[in-house]
């Protein structure tokens, strides 16, 4: 199980090969959540106080074991601090859910594309490796009966910053145990990402597999194979399941990439590949065909835009949202008041999970989570008012000009009709949103006239043309 922190640092959960340190429990564990195997705790020591028993150890006071520091983010599940092993001096990522302390591995060496995109280069064989690692995290939590359901490049974190750094598996918050053979009807993942089977509501641990091939398929050419405007257009292309492979920069790629590929994305999750038989084949063995020639460079200039462009959305929406006025959002405060219920100003994930059921709504514990992944832009795990009612909103609100021109102006400092590269660097600062190149890979993208801003038709454009991360998509929060 994994939380999401500041930045890059993330707790993470990987392969067995790779145990994590003791954890230590001071009070009974609530139903638990898949994650890895810890290594086994130390026995406490003569005078050492034991603090209670999970899954059968003996468990210690974990502040006498650890050095806390500072805090590193606040994820849907806890917060996150950093912590020093006393003995060892090891730094380690600390997960704080008040019934079970959690050590876990600090990753502090990004996110998978943006390792890529930081080199400028990679070839078949660099994502041949990446996809190995990727596969055999699904491989070890498959074995132990866990399926992730929520796989995605951002879920996959660099324990490092050195070049042979290994790839950590993150955020099993929405991870369930699974029996050979179980099916599952909740709606959950990420639209890119989502299998087909997920959308008929009847599905099993293949969908890791579906995901999987989606990332891998992105590795290869830059883009997702299913993409549309907007969300239904999406999910059609996702059940039709026709893969481009004609597109550049395919003609070039290897025939085992697209046979792996191919064979892990078929529509029938029976006919899939298991976990097993991927890290088997030709393609992707650690001495297999995968040549090492360098990748068309228009394949990571792809991915920049895709990384980017979910992102200004989602600022965008946050303005608008802002700029509405009391009329429009008329019982969205009152029903904010009643769900932050300590009056801190914002929602935690466990008021969402006890105040929604009061207002009638039915909703499954994996979209309550999803719904504070989605609401929460700037990735404190908790949601303020401005992006409660950017969440709430309906969507057709959009349409109405003024709402866009707000948004857009917030951007457009000087008036000009136009977005330059150094007002929206200006802008989205306080996001935390990249670094230049990041910002001028957002122009490239929304700028249709590629005179390096952005109008205000090519604004209306991209917030009118849905690019969404998070399924339950067509159900609303309210």
């Amino acid at each position: 199980m994994g939380n999401r922190t500041s930045r890059h640092r993330r707790a993470a959960a990987d392969q067995p090969a790779t145990a994590p340190p003791p954890t230590a429990q001071p009070k009974p564990q609530p139903p638990p959540k898949p994650q890895t195997a810890p290594a086994p705790a130390p026995t406490p020591e003569a005078g050492q106080v034991a603090m209670g028993r999970v899954l059968g150890r003996p468990m210690e006071d974990v502040r006498a074991t650890y050095t806390f520091g500072r805090e590193l983010g606040r994820g849907q599940f806890g917060v996150t601090y950093l912590v020093t092993h006393k003995a060892t001096g090891q730094r380690f990522a600390y997960e704080d859910r008040h019934s079970v302390n959690l050590i876990m591995e600090l990753c502090e060496g990004g996110e998978l594309f943006d390792r890529i995109i930081a080199r400028g280069h990679y070839s078949e064989r660099a994502a041949a490796l990446l996809c190995r690692e990727m596969v055999s995290v699904v491989h070890s939590c498959h074995s132990m009966g866990v399926f992730h359901r929520d796989l995605k490049p951002e879920n996959f974190l660099f324990l490092n910053n050195k070049e042979d750094s290994p790839l950590k598996a993150t955020d099993f918050g929405l991870s369930v145990f699974f029996k050979h053979g179980e099916q599952f009807k909740d709606l959950v993942g990420s639209a890119y990402y989502v299998a087909p089977e997920v959308l008929k509501r009847h599905y099993g641990a293949e969908a890791d597999i579906w995901s999987a091939g989606i990332i891998l398929y992105i590795l290869l050419s830059g883009v997702p194979p299913f993409w549309a405007d907007n969300e239904d257009g999406i999910f059609e292309a996702v059940l039709l399941g026709h893969i481009d492979f004609s597109s550049d920069p395919w003609p070039s790629i290897s025939n085992g990439a697209k046979d792996l590929v191919k064979k892990m994305l078929r529509q029938d999750p029976k006919e899939r590949l298991t976990a097993a038989e991927i890290l088997n084949h030709p393609w992707i063995r650690e001495d297999g065909e995968a040549p090492d020639k360098p990748l068309d460079i228009t394949v990571i200039s792809r991915m920049k835009q895709f990384r980017a462009m979910n992102k200004l959305k989602k600022v965008a929406l946050k303005i608008v949202a802002e700029n509405l006025s009391e009329e429009e959002i008329t019982g969205l405060k009152e029903m904010f008041r009643s769900l932050d219920t300590d009056n801190s100003g914002t929602i935690t994930l466990e008021e969402l999970r006890s105040g929604l059921p009061k207002l009638g709504t039915k909703i499954s514990e994996s979209e309550i989570t999803q719904l504070m992944e989605a609401a929460d832009v700037d990735g404190n795990g908790t949601i303020d008012y401005s992006e409660f009612v950017s969440a709430t909103m309906h969507m057709n609100r959009l349409e109405k000009e003024d709402h866009i021109l707000k948004a857009f102006e917030y951007f457009d400092k000087d008036h000009s009709g136009y977005i330059t590269v150094d007002e929206l660097e200006e802008a989205l600062k306080k996001y935390d949103m990249g670094d230049d190149k990041t910002i001028k890979d957002i122009i490239a993208e929304v700028d249709t006239d590629h005179d390096g801003r952005i109008n205000y038709q090519e604004f209306v454009a991209m917030m009118r043309n849905n690019s969404p991360e998070i399924v339950p998509n067509r159900r609303r929060m309210f």
